[in-house]
């Protein structure tokens, strides 16, 4: 099992209590570096673009009811240079990098292939750039940027273009980090399918209207019409060494997995809420998927959030450590939701509970066991609605020095 370990860099309010910017950083480099010095193998970052705050201001707000940022960190790459340059082992990643925002795949390959040259210059440099990649979870963050929809059919079949819209970026940023020299018209038609769309009654509607506008069309498919639109281009550095980069898509489209695939090897993001056997159907099916040039698939490319809320307090009794981190967890997930929906729905809150892992590190330990594969790897979360940094820093600590050994113990157990 690898243990890696998951920032949110979220700026919201808790207890009353709204951490300054600095304070946020300052608490982050304070827990990386830790986190490199108690072993965790990668540390990923949750990515996000514009402020959710002023998003407010205009109709449709995403989130009218949350207080602060949903996260700082606006680019991994600026990010990545300051943490190798204060860690000495651990890896860094992204979660996720939304490249359909900020310039769009082209943008985003240039961006990607510059840092590694850069990062490639460090004597003896080892460390690599997990680049998790997706389209965004807020749509305000590339509407900005000129992806949403254009006329009557995008409109209908929003869903579905967006999905093709990031199939496309995809395509384009993986082509130029291989280092192709390619145009719009060397990306190849790409087509809404009836298959696509989740119910008769909405594939109708857009056939419908796709047959109004003129577009290329037949029984079973509509052309999408590109967004990214240019003629030949080569992206800089040519000499970018590919060694220091390791890609994971954040889609749980098959097709999408697939794509990326025929082009670089591409691991896979699955929540930690994603039902077992779409897990297991999904590293089965990219036994077969996966880009020859990775080598066989591993459970190890597919990272898995887990949500950890831990006390190991040894002046505790261990019923009251459980007792404690229960509390915690319950705490924080009702904070979470009155934050993003302005009310309480008790519901919500025990189905996030219960997704959750919380106790004391033997409690902790049985539950990963129980609920993950041995060969799994583990983004553990440990900062979610808590800005309290030492408290932490002694979860992640607990994590490593009780719990990991306790894991190994019982998967010897059960061999």
């Amino acid at each position: 099992m690898i243990y890696d370990i998951f920032f949110s860099i979220c700026q919201t309010e808790v207890d009353g209590y709204l951490p300054s910017e600095k304070t946020m950083w300052q608490n982050f480099f304070d827990q990386v570096k830790w986190a490199d010095q108690l072993g965790y193998k990668t540390a990923w970052l949750a990515e996000t673009h514009l402020s959710c705050q002023v998003q407010k201001e205009n109709p449709n707000s995403v989130i009218p009811h949350f207080k602060g940022e949903i996260g700082l960190n606006t680019d991994i790459l600026q990010l990545a240079h300051l943490i190798f340059s204060q860690t000495k082992n651990i890896n860094v990643g992204s979660a996720i990098r939304n490249i359909l925002c900020n310039g769009g795949p082209i943008a985003h390959a240039e961006a990607v292939k510059t840092f590694l040259s850069l990062h490639a210059l460090k004597p003896n440099e080892k460390r690599i750039l997990e680049l998790g990649f997706a389209a965004g979870r807020f749509p305000f963050s590339y509407h900005a940027y000129g992806i949403k929809p254009r006329d009557a059919v995008d409109e209908a079949a929003w869903d579905v273009v967006k999905n093709k819209a990031f199939q496309e970026a995809t395509i384009i940023m993986l082509r130029l980090l291989r280092g192709d020299n390619i145009s719009s018209q060397d990306i190849g038609p790409i087509y809404l399918r009836k298959e696509d769309f989740r119910d008769q009654m909405t594939w109708n509607k857009v056939y419908k209207l796709a047959k109004e506008d003129h577009r290329r069309w037949d029984k079973e498919s509509i052309l999408h019409f590109p967004y990214f639109v240019f003629e030949k281009v080569g992206v800089i550095p040519f000499e970018a060494p590919l060694e220091y980069l390791k890609l994971t898509i954040g889609s749980h489209d098959p097709e999408t997995q697939k794509l990326a695939n025929q082009i670089l090897p591409t691991g896979v993001f699955n929540l930690s809420i994603t039902p077992g056997d779409i897990i297991e159907e999904t590293h089965e099916r990219m036994k077969k998927d996966f880009h020859p040039d990775g080598g066989a698939w591993t459970r190890s490319h597919m990272p898995r959030t887990a949500l950890i809320f831990l006390n190991g307090d040894k002046n505790l009794s261990p019923e009251l450590q459980s007792q404690k981190a229960r509390e915690l967890s319950q705490k924080a997930w009702k904070n979470y939701w009155v934050a993003m929906e302005k009310t309480l729905d008790p519901k919500k809150v025990e189905n996030a509970v219960e997704n959750s892992i919380a106790g004391n590190p033997e409690e902790v330990a049985q539950a990963i066991v129980k609920k993950y594969h041995p060969d799994d790897r583990l983004m553990l979360w440990f900062d979610f609605n808590n800005h309290n940094n030492e408290e932490i820093k002694n979860s992640m600590q607990v994590f490593m020095e009780q719990v990991k050994p306790l894991i190994s113990k019982l998967h010897e157990q059960k061999r």
